[in-house]
């Protein structure tokens, strides 16, 4: 599924709040967006936009190279996990909340390798 312009901004504020960093978005082209049943999924990286802070570019250096995994069943999106470092070699195969199917369709979400 293609993630509209409002997904991407709502999985970014969910994230931006767990971070407390306002000055981030999604990495370009790496923006993974399904459904499974009723609920939806999502998993991207972040990376630090113009106007970041030392301290934003500094913690995005280990943070922005985890991939984030984010789930919505309808009261919201929530952040569901990311990958450790050095990341899985499985990607979001291997995180619990995102369903099997989905992972097998991402293909174990490249941008997690």
């Amino acid at each position: 599924m293609t993630a509209s312009a409002e997904v991407k901004a709502a999985v970014t504020r969910v994230y931006r709040q767990r971070v407390r960093f306002p000055h981030i978005e999604p990495v370009p082209h790496g923006f993974f967006y399904g459904q499974c049943g009723t609920d939806h999924y999502a998993a991207t990286r972040f990376q630090p936009v113009e106007g970041a802070t030392y301290e934003e570019l500094v913690g995005m250096q280990d943070e922005g190279s985890a991939a984030q995994y984010f789930s919505d069943s309808g009261s919201g999106w929530t952040h569901v996990g990311s990958d450790g470092f050095p990341a899985s070699p499985h990607g979001c195969g291997d995180i619990p909340a995102i369903p099997d199917a989905l992972a097998e369709a991402w293909k174990n979400c490249s941008i997690a390798r």
